[in-house]
């Protein structure tokens, strides 16, 4: 069930997308050589508490970190361990949340370190797919139209989009409906009005190689069967009287 938030409600979403916004920034700042996936993951807790928020990922069952991740094949919910370190060419995504005042807000960031030409088209694919996704995400449209701007850009840019995951609705929890594919599944049609209410996390998960996935032996990290390299943006969106407003920049 797709649940309709108060002007009241977002006006919290929208302070906890904001001091999540701030978090992400540091945290993108910080990925260098020689730093490790540790390293980002104890800066996110300090910033969070002083934020005066708690960590959202931290409230999954199981998982015990603020932060997810990921490097090169990595697509998501990659465990911030030590073993981890940067290096040169290197493209990082970091996926963080925040829950204050009773509701999540949910952001990721995919940065390359002292990128190739070919990384920065990667990346910059994965930027523009995400500035069209939420062009779309707009009251009276639909899902579907979402998902459709982020496939148009990330094929007509060469890459596949990731079929075996998707964005979602946030809220009182981390993950609510709707489901938002990266992909056009289906009709436009047949996917749910976007509505005045909503508050979405509209993810763009991509890769450069084909679009299968794997669970890794730590039970957590999801990475590209290939081997090939991946890309994860995501912002926390609220539709609201005033038109559709980004949160977590």
């Amino acid at each position: 069930m797709i649940t309709i938030k108060s002007s009241e409600e977002i006006q919290i979403m929208a302070e906890g997308g904001a001091k999540l916004g701030r978090v992400k920034k540091a945290l993108a700042a910080a990925v260098k050589t020689g730093v490790t996936a540790l390293d980002i993951e104890k800066l996110a807790v300090k910033l969070i508490a002083a934020e005066g928020a708690e960590p959202s990922f931290m409230k999954e069952p199981g998982y015990h970190w603020a932060t997810c991740i990921n490097v090169n094949e990595g697509i998501v919910h990659g465990i911030p361990t030590s073993n981890v370190v940067f290096k040169n060419g290197d493209v990082v995504s970091i996926d963080v949340g925040i829950y204050y005042r009773g509701f999540h807000t949910d952001t990721s960031i995919t940065v390359g370190i002292n990128s190739s030409p070919e990384t920065k088209r990667f990346l910059n694919a994965g930027t523009l797919a995400l500035q069209k996704a939420l062009k779309e995400a707009k009251e009276g449209n639909r899902i579907y139209d979402i998902s459709s701007a982020i496939e148009s850009v990330i094929e007509e840019e060469g890459y596949s989009t990731i079929k075996a995951l998707v964005g979602h609705g946030v809220g009182r929890k981390l993950h609510e409906d709707p489901q938002i594919p990266c992909f056009l599944p289906g009709r436009i049609e047949d996917s749910p009005v976007i509505r005045k209410g909503m508050t979405l996390a509209i993810e763009v998960m991509y890769a450069q190689g084909g679009d299968k996935v794997e669970i890794l032996e730590d039970g957590w990290t999801i990475a590209m069967r290939d081997g090939k390299m991946s890309g994860l943006f995501e912002e926390t969106v609220a539709v609201t009287d005033k038109g559709t407003k980004v949160l977590t920049r």
